[in-house]
């Protein structure tokens, strides 16, 4: 009997190690390009990785308010931090928060980074959709009135699904361009409608309102959607779940949720990352 159990535990690990990429465990050089919906993932996921074991170096920050890739790449090179580590080889991974495609300035610095490493590694933030909506204009719509607690949360899933499909669409021709996949996706956006679909059905400890997502009509997250961000990156990043992870340090200061209810919806954030990302069929977690 016990044979037996060996062997089929044996089956389960062979097979899960089959269909999966290995974890990465060596140091991570991680330089990022956002604006308020993202850069705040930079330090977030260094602590994520710290509480890991993981030697996490920041490399390099371009942080520019509304901005789209384009701007980034923008800025000359004896004032961009990311675009001198990237021409000097000293990254492995660089994140992007395009907001609407096209944005051609991701497969410049794709092509900017590898011609220095050809083992850069780029993410690709697909958000959450700002006023609860897809509407890719620019300019951004941030003054419009929204009830996120009034939102349809199907229509929301379906407009995701399209957005999410739009960016998949992008990066993959960026990569059969390149020849290979240098360039992934953080499915954060699907991950922060199946936290809003839990509020609704009181499943989420501390959250009674999804409208406890954001400070502002417009999307800008508050520290439950900013961790839950964090851990999806850092499930893309070192291809690991973050499942069982201590709560995060800029978590503990939120004073109106209990310490319990803390660590429950600490553990429910890394489990709604984890399950988002490792199906996701283009964050790099499983194998083509």
């Amino acid at each position: 009997m016990k044979a037996l159990c060996l062997l089929s535990c044996l089956a389960l690990v062979t097979s899960h190690a089959a269909d999966g990429v290995p974890p990465i465990t060596t140091r991570l050089r991680v330089a990022t390009c956002g604006h308020s919906f993202h850069v705040f993932t930079y330090r977030q996921v260094e602590q994520i990785a710290a509480s890991a074991g993981f030697k996490h170096e920041l490399a390099g920050l371009s942080s520019i308010g509304g901005s789209t890739v384009q701007k980034h790449w923008d800025v000359p090179e004896e004032k961009s931090a990311v675009k001198q580590v990237l021409k000097a080889g000293g990254a492995d991974v660089l994140t992007l928060s395009p907001i609407w495609l096209p944005d051609d300035a991701i497969e410049q610095f794709v092509k900017l980074g590898v011609e220095h490493n050809p083992a850069l590694r780029v993410t690709v933030q697909e958000y959450w959709m700002p006023n609860d909506e897809y509407e890719p204009v620019y300019p951004l719509q941030t003054k419009k009135k929204v009830d996120h607690n009034a939102t349809d949360l199907s229509k929301l899933r379906d407009a995701t699904l399209r957005y999410a499909k739009d960016i998949e669409s992008y990066v993959k021709s960026i990569n059969e361009r390149l020849g290979k996949d240098s360039v992934f996706i953080v499915p954060v956006g699907m991950a922060a409608v199946t936290l809003r679909e839990k509020i609704v059905k009181g499943e989420v400890p501390g959250l009674n309102q999804q409208s406890e997502l954001f400070r502002d009509n417009w999307g800008h997250a508050m520290l439950p959607l900013q961790i839950l961000s964090s851990y999806c990156h850092f499930a893309v990043i070192y291809r690991k779940s973050p499942v069982g992870l201590p709560v995060p340090v800029a978590f503990r200061a939120i004073k109106d949720i209990s310490d319990d209810h803390k660590a429950k919806l600490n553990t429910l954030l890394q489990q709604i990352a984890w399950d988002t990302v490792s199906t996701h069929p283009m964050s790099g977690i499983k194998k083509a």
